[in-house]
């Protein structure tokens, strides 16, 4: 089926070139600026970013459809400003004399225009003198007349798209764009901790809050973690790293959370470059790249973090949303993400989130329990109580032994205050579960999952040690590539070898596979090579064959591992502990599940009701 589209021809019958009005070039610019309500917000709550607001109000009804109204305490504008903010292509960010160095969230001037041709706008804003406001309706604006207000701006949208009906139908339900505006808000809550946010749905006249944060205080990162904890949980706080880390000019800030804090989804992975929110393929690849080794596939890391670059090293140019960029050096930005996050989760050595504990009590609770109030009793009274539970002397007989007041012996009492993080072995329980005693409650292992990590890092130790071997194929595979895909492949050569995998041009688009790691024994060369393509493609690196590596060496740990079923001696599961404590990452298997439950001397006693 082909699809006509009517020309405006002349007199010769060729199609006519005309010059678009304003108003229809405004509508078409607004087809990429805003999308749906939750574009606008984005694009309002930015410019009130950037004139400097320490507070942002945002009201919205039947999910920004019929109104968007967003206020600030920023710098304002004058009566003169007015006018030209509804310009195309007018801005107070940048001078057009250099584009790649961008330092605010708007610089495009498209937003407030765009606006105007697909609502009804008024702004309404205060600088030094007096208020001022102006109005635009389908890109038809009215003269600025004086207005009432304090300081800042107010930016109200009313019948977001009544000027292009079609594109209302494209739009979804209230509620569904109700919750795509209160992303767009969290998002900039967390790139700005230090400044305040609310979000009301005033549908009906009735004002409700839906989101609030208030200005966070303290240093950077103390903000940042008290901002977290208001928007994600605490939770994530509670079971997060913190990151810091420089790299070839460029840094590396934020939180990322545990292994066994791991999500179902990637929907708490929120990434900012120089404090922008972006949606980026190859940053999102390096996050999961970093946790590669510690997670299993339908696992997903938690994270928020913001890569901070020079400007002139990254180009937000790429789209007029603004939720792109491209680096000058991609390979550096991928490298930093990957380094400091697995330097963070190697240095968090066995510790494991605290939400498995709490899932472990949750499980011990099927049914609400009745709650005494009883206070601990003292060391003290512990020893009195002692001494009167203690069977008396026995004075029948001249012979009888006076029977001593029960205590635990010497050597026992000295382990039940075990200073070690893990405590010291108790019992062993259905052959696979050691219970361990620390200072402050006790600890479950699992003691197959826990020995298989820590035989698994112990192959890899050996294997950087030693490197990777390589086998060379008695007949090489060629496989036959398109020319980017045979020059994408080479060009990662370098990296393959490194890991036991060689290759080489073989004329044409061909490329001849030489060696592969001796440790993956027969492979079929060419479903190899293109799932690697496939990766580089959609990451821009490949760690496939290292995965495929390390998936070996995993297996080859848990085949070497304590079995389940296997009775250990007091002093094996004591050596068992005291290797998780200084091994990084034996706080979770080989799959991301943890190897042990940390469970609170207080939150045993609120499950008997001593609490």
């Amino acid at each position: 089926m082909t699809l006509h589209t009517p020309k405006i021809t002349g007199a010769q019958g060729r199609p006519v070139i005309r010059q678009l009005d304003e108003a229809a070039i405004n509508r078409i610019a607004a087809g990429e600026v805003v999308e749906r309500p939750a574009s606008a917000v984005k694009e309002l709550v930015e410019n009130a970013l950037d004139a400097g607001a320490a507070r942002i109000q945002v009201d919205i009804a039947d999910g920004g459809k019929t109104l968007i109204r967003v206020t600030d305490d920023g710098c304002g504008m004058t009566p003169e400003d007015l006018p030209l903010a509804l310009s195309r292509h007018a801005t107070s960010k940048i001078d057009g004399s250099d584009l790649l160095d961008i330092r605010s969230f708007g610089f495009r001037g498209e937003a407030l225009p765009s606006l105007g041709a697909v609502g009804r706008l008024t702004i309404t804003s205060r600088a030094e003198g007096e208020a001022a406001q102006i109005a635009c309706e389908g890109s038809r604006m009215s003269p600025v007349k004086p207005a009432a207000l304090t300081r800042g701006t107010v930016v109200e949208l009313r019948d977001l798209f009544f000027a292009t009906p079609a594109r209302l139908k494209f739009l979804r339900s209230d509620r569904a764009e109700l919750q795509a505006v209160t992303e767009v808000i969290r998002r900039l809550a967390m790139a700005e901790p230090l400044v305040g946010f609310t979000l009301r749905d005033v549908t009906g006249g009735e004002a409700r809050t839906l989101f609030r944060a208030d200005p966070a205080s303290g240093d950077l990162f103390d903000a940042l973690q008290s901002r977290l904890a208001s928007v994600i949980g605490r939770d994530f706080t509670d079971n997060a790293l913190r990151i810091d880390a420089e790299r070839e000019g460029l840094r590396l800030q934020g939180y990322a959370a545990l292994p066994t804090y791991s999500r179902g989804s990637s929907t708490q992975q929120y990434l900012f470059v120089n404090g922008r929110p972006v949606l980026d393929r190859m940053l999102y690849g390096a996050l999961r790249a970093a946790y590669f080794d510690v997670l299993s596939r339908d696992r997903h890391p938690a994270a928020v973090l913001n890569l901070i670059a020079d400007p002139q090293r990254v180009d937000v140019n790429v789209h007029p949303a603004k939720a792109e960029v491209r680096f000058r050096e991609p390979d550096a930005a991928r490298s930093l993400i990957i380094t400091a996050l697995k330097s963070a989760l190697t240095g968090a050595g066995h510790r494991a989130s605290s939400t498995v504990g709490a899932a472990t009590l949750d499980a011990f609770r099927p049914e609400p329990a009745r709650v005494y109030q009883m206070d601990r009793p003292s060391p003290a009274s512990f020893a009195r109580a002692f001494a009167f539970q203690a069977p008396e002397a026995f004075t029948g007989f001249a012979e009888a032994p006076q029977a001593a007041a029960f205590a635990p012996p010497r050597e026992e009492k000295a382990q039940l205050h075990d200073e070690h993080p893990l405590g010291a072995a108790r019992a062993q329980l259905h052959e696979n579960y050691i219970v361990a005693q620390t200072a402050t409650g006790i600890v479950l292992v699992d003691q197959h999952a826990a020995h298989e990590r820590l035989v698994y890092e112990r192959l890899k130790r050996q294997q950087a040690e030693t490197g990777i071997r390589a086998q060379a194929l008695l007949i090489p595979e060629i496989v036959e590539l398109s020319p980017t895909d045979a020059a994408r492949l080479l060009d990662a050569a370098p990296a393959l070898a490194e890991v036991g995998l060689g290759i080489e041009p073989f004329g044409g688009n061909a490329v001849a596979i030489r060696e592969t790691p001796a440790i993956l024994g027969p492979v079929n060369g060419a479903a190899l090579i293109r799932d690697i393509l496939d990766e580089l493609v959609d990451s821009g690196d490949s760690q496939l064959v290292r995965a495929k590596i390390d998936g070996i060496l995993s297996r080859m740990a848990c085949h070497g591992s304590v079995r389940s079923g296997r009775q250990m001696r007091p002093e094996e599961m004591n050596a068992l502990l005291r290797e998780m404590e200084a091994t990084p990452l034996s706080g979770q298997c080989n799959h991301g599940r943890p190897t042990y439950v940390e469970l609170s001397l207080h939150d045993i006693e609120r499950l008997f009701g001593r609490r």
